[in-house]
């Protein structure tokens, strides 16, 4: 199993987690909930206290990946499976990203 914390504005918003059979989830933050102030990250994951389920990874997430070549550069500098996409997920979307989120790998 491998989780990320996921930012919105540099906060932390929730987590994302890829389990060992390759299915994802996302939960958000009690504190990110029950903040009116906090938007959903997403309008495909709107807030909620219910985890999101999905045997692949979220579309939103997904589309914060490199494509073509970018890719294939990336993952061959990193030495990451092109088809890791949690993995390039935590590479390339940690600092810098297109919008509000980032998302960086935790240990717990």
């Amino acid at each position: 199993m491998r989780k990320a914390r996921v930012y919105y504005k540099d906060e932390d918003a929730g987590v994302l987690t890829q389990h060992d059979d390759g299915s994802f989830t996302f939960k958000y933050n009690d504190n990110w909930i029950y903040n009116p102030d906090k938007p959903a990250i997403s309008l495909t994951l709107p807030k909620s206290e219910n985890e999101f389920h999905s045997h692949h990874l979220f579309p939103f997430f997904y589309n914060m990946l490199p494509e073509g070549t970018n890719k294939q550069v990336v993952c061959k500098l990193n030495r990451i499976d092109p088809k890791d996409d949690f993995g390039l997920l935590m590479t390339t979307a940690k600092y810098d990203s297109i919008g509000a989120v980032t998302v960086q790998k935790t240990d717990n």
